[in-house]
């Protein structure tokens, strides 16, 4: 029923997704630099709603090993502190009374293994989901020839 060119482009499509996921995935892993990116996943309550930290304070890195917090409002410094302790970040914040402070630990070696395992697996499971995708598309391109559709 769809063409082929129609099948390859979904099928892209879907292969695209999955790396997108997988940068963003990696982007997250906190390694012993600081990246903005950790608290990418972070929600904070904001007058009833749950948004994105970026939405409420200014995020920088003022050097290799410290994130520094800004709020946009001051009455926001609590509820962001709780949202990072909830949070699986797993770094504890120091709130100063106008900006909160992370600073990112350096590597253990168990931590490094620990995250070379867990990339592993993230890479793993975006190649079986490409994987997925082409044998899918292949499968329906053959269906489609064989009903001489295509």
């Amino acid at each position: 029923m769809a063409d082929i060119s129609v099948i390859k482009k979904e099928t892209e499509e879907k292969m695209k997704m999955t790396i997108e996921f997988l940068d963003e995935t990696f982007a997250r892993i906190r390694a012993g630099r600081a990246n903005t990116h950790i608290l990418d996943g972070v929600r904070v309550e904001y007058y009833g709603s749950l948004v994105p930290l970026s939405n409420v304070a200014t995020i920088t890195t003022p050097d290799a090993k410290t994130i520094l917090i800004q709020p946009w409002e001051k009455t926001m410094l609590k509820v962001i502190e709780k949202a990072l302790i909830n949070s699986n970040v797993g770094i504890t914040p120091e709130n100063n009374g106008e900006a909160i402070r992370l600073n990112i630990p350096p590597l253990t070696e168990e931590r490094r293994k620990t995250l070379v395992k867990q990339t592993k697996q993230e890479a793993e499971d975006a190649k079986i989901s490409i994987r997925n995708a082409r044998r899918d598309a292949i499968e329906e391109i053959k269906k489609e020839v064989k009903n001489g559709l295509a």
